[in-house]
């Protein structure tokens, strides 16, 4: 993809400028069905290839049930709120791992369309970079954590046509849509609004 090379020089370059004791924090964020976790998966892929011991972590395992992160009421603004179990992400996982550049972690982990947790042990020795790819990782309470920000650019447009394809949750098309249209995007535009993730950003990848 067009721009993953420049990407991964950046990330080298901060990396080289941080302490080797150090592990560095890049997070890939970008609205639902923009891309995130595929460009993430071509940035590790490409730091790999450069010796850089990697830890790919994605948000979404980190997702409520759904019975906690949808709502019939204000649906957006309590997906913006509900839909990650973030504080307990970082705290127990990226922090620690930023911290010490090691962690191994037994934690409860859904997938979009699980109604009940599953164990899932972390395990990671000697990283040099984490790649946290996922939706609002970027809210203000997160964003000074990150020593490089990745947005990845998409319109709603582009991204419900994505989402339709690869039947986001198990729904139909016209499931989909809905979802999108009542969920996923107001919670985007709150998340526009309060927290300015693209203004944060230090890098924009455009994935329309």
């Amino acid at each position: 993809m067009k721009h993953i090379g420049a990407v991964t020089t950046q990330i080298l370059t901060r990396r080289r400028e941080m302490p080797v004791e150090q592990c560095m924090l890049a997070g890939i964020s970008g609205i639902d069905a923009s891309g995130k976790g595929y460009v993430a998966t071509l940035i590790d892929r490409e730091l790999q290839r450069s010796s850089i011991r990697t830890a790919l972590i994605h948000a979404d395992d980190w997702l409520n049930l759904p019975s906690v992160r949808f709502s019939a009421t204000s649906p957006g603004s309590h997906f913006y709120e509900r839909a990650l179990r973030s504080d307990e992400m970082f705290e127990r996982l990226i922090l620690p791992l930023k911290h010490d550049r090691s962690v191994r972690l037994t934690a409860e982990i859904a997938k979009e369309t699980d109604n009940r947790f599953h164990e899932f042990e972390y395990l990671f020795e000697n990283i040099d970079v984490i790649l946290l790819e996922g939706i609002f990782i970027f809210k203000e309470r997160f964003v000074d954590l990150f020593d490089q920000k990745i947005w990845i650019e998409c319109s709603f447009k582009t991204a419900l046509s994505r989402a339709v394809t690869r039947s986001q949750e198990g729904l139909g098309p016209d499931q989909t849509v809905t979802t999108y249209e009542n969920t996923y995007f107001p919670a985007q535009l709150i998340h526009f609004s309060i927290d300015k993730p693209q203004d944060n950003a230090d890098l924009v990848v455009d994935n329309n």
